[in-house]
């Protein structure tokens, strides 16, 4: 458990490094970003995002097998096993954040740059294109389709057997314990993907700046 919070909090300590300067930045002044910054950090705000759902569903798979299968623990949970499931999170961040920055790369943006928001995110740079964004939509949809559906259901799954493993535990300490070291991960689980969810699972006409401005701000800051 030590070792994937070691991770998330790196993850987190990284992407807020990405973000909160500059939504800081635009609070007290005009806030201006080169073509290039805004790039690398639409990149790295990918990677570190796709991070955080990969490395969320690996800790619901280590309260899974603390709670379900406690004798298999050290077995099942060995550092191997810990190194190869952090190392498959960074590939698939990196994949999805090449496949969004490079899908961006091929835009060409209208004259009026400026970026109604607090980063350089997907549906922002999206409107102030002036070529077709179908294939861009179409990454999005498969990326974060692939990043939150599959995680989602995984999330799903482990949380029902651990909860109907706890609901047969007769001591109420060992309950209440159990509870307590779900429970901070289940409401960092429903901020995280509940608002990512909600932010990019729309057709791109829909897309409204004022509410991804609320919901970026949940699963980047308030979700920490």
């Amino acid at each position: 458990m030590y070792y994937f919070l070691c991770n998330l909090s790196f993850i987190d300590l990284c992407y807020s490094c990405v973000i909160t300067p500059r939504i800081l930045e635009s609070f007290v002044k005009q806030n201006i970003i080169s073509y290039a910054e805004c790039i690398t950090q639409l990149f790295f705000f990918s990677f570190f995002v796709i991070d955080e759902c990969c490395v969320l569903t690996s800790m619901a798979y280590d309260r899974y097998v603390a709670i379900c299968k406690p004798l298999l623990y050290k077995i099942t949970m060995s550092p191997q096993v810990c190194l190869m499931l952090t190392v498959c999170a960074y590939v698939m961040g990196f994949v999805g954040a090449m496949a969004h920055t490079g899908c961006m790369l091929r835009l060409t943006f209208c004259d009026g740059n400026i970026i109604n928001h607090y980063l350089c995110d997907i549906p922002p740079l999206l409107q102030l294109s002036c070529t077709s964004t179908f294939i861009n939509e179409l990454v999005i949809f498969i990326v974060v389709g692939i990043n939150i559906t599959v995680p989602s259901l995984t999330l799903f799954i482990y949380y029902t057997q651990i909860l109907s493993s706890i609901l047969c535990i007769h001591s109420t300490n060992a309950r209440s314990k159990a509870l307590r070291t779900c429970s901070s991960h289940i409401i960092t689980v429903c901020l995280f993907f509940g608002s990512a969810s909600f932010m990019y699972f729309k057709p791109f006409p829909a897309w409204s700046l004022a509410q991804d401005k609320v919901s970026i701000i949940f699963y980047t800051i308030v979700g920490q």
